[in-house]
């Protein structure tokens, strides 16, 4: 069993992981996007889950809108990337199953943990 309390301050960051699934927070200013239309994660699905603020969601060509209490499965593959349309800071937590990341945030070898 493992506990944290969650911050969501400014960025990416992961949390914790087993080797099944993955926790990690984002949290992008007004303006600004994580990944962008070619960016996918070749090996994990991503669920995102607002938190609060207002966003875009581009996946695989095709726009969606985000507001808190939003949430959205990005399959393995999918080409996708997450846009703060809104006024506040876009929090999201997300879920990565299997683990995409390593703790510094950089991406895993597909299918690695």
């Amino acid at each position: 069993m493992r506990l944290k309390r969650l911050r969501f301050g400014e960025g990416f960051r992961v949390h914790f992981a087993s080797r099944r699934a993955q926790a990690a927070e984002m949290v992008i200013p007004p303006g600004d996007a994580e990944g962008d239309p070619a960016n996918r994660h070749r090996g994990a699905d991503q669920w995102l889950f607002v938190l609060s603020g207002r966003g875009r969601a581009l996946v695989n060509g095709r726009r969606h809108a985000l507001g808190a209490g939003s949430l959205l499965l990005i399959e393995h593959g999918d080409r996708h990337e997450i846009r703060n349309t809104g006024r506040s800071l876009l929090r999201t937590l997300n879920f990565y199953t299997p683990p995409a990341y390593r703790k510094d945030g950089n991406p895993l070898p597909r299918g690695r943990k």
